[in-house]
Order: structure tokens, then C-alpha cells, then sequence
């Protein structure tokens, strides 16, 4: 059986919105068995909601990467207990 784009009723705001092949290679890939109930903008701002309402960027504090040495901003303020990593060293350092 092939796969085809399928036009959905977001249940928010009643627009139609499409669930692409794409999205639903994705969905099964995932084990999700539930089409998606929101276009992209409510569950964006759903998602936005559930972070406590922020919908703007992350604030970011400056730092010194402990590895390199660089400046480098991060989404948490430093409280000197821990080392900081830019986020080129974090990257390695998870590999």
C-alpha cells in the first residue's frame, strides 16, 4: 500500500495542514500510531507553552570553554563548580 500526503483539521485552530510521506515515514519510524492532532504553528505553540511560555531564544551567559580556552556563550549561568565546554569540545567529548 503506498504512502500519500494526507490533508488533517488541526484541532486548535481549525486550519487544514498537510501530514507529509516524509512526517509519516518519521511517525512510524518512531512507533507513533497517532496522525498528528495541530498543525506545525499550534504544536510550536504548544511546545512553547509547556517550556513555561517562553517563545523567544534561550538566554545565554558568557563563559571560558575549561578544555580550549575560547569565549563561548551557554543556555545555563555558570556557577563555577563544573567545568564549561564550548560547544565544539562538548561535541568531541560525547564521541
Amino acid at each position: 500500500m503506498a504512502i500519500s500526503d494526507k490533508e488533517i483539521t488541526c484541532r486548535d485552530c481549525g486550519a487544514t495542514f498537510v501530514f507529509t510521506v516524509g512526517e509519516q515515514e518519521f511517525f512510524a519510524e518512531k512507533g507513533f500510531t497517532n496522525e498528528p492532532g495541530r498543525c506545525p504553528a499550534c504544536r510550536s505553540a504548544r511546545r512553547n507553552q509547556d517550556r513555561g511560555g517562553f517563545s523567544g531564544p534561550r538566554e545565554m551567559h558568557p563563559a571560558v570553554c575549561a578544555q580550549c580556552g575560547i569565549d563561548t556563550t551557554v543556555p545555563f549561568r555558570p556557577t563555577g563548580d563544573k567545568p564549561v565546554y564550548c560547544s565544539d569540545c562538548f561535541s568531541q567529548m560525547r564521541r
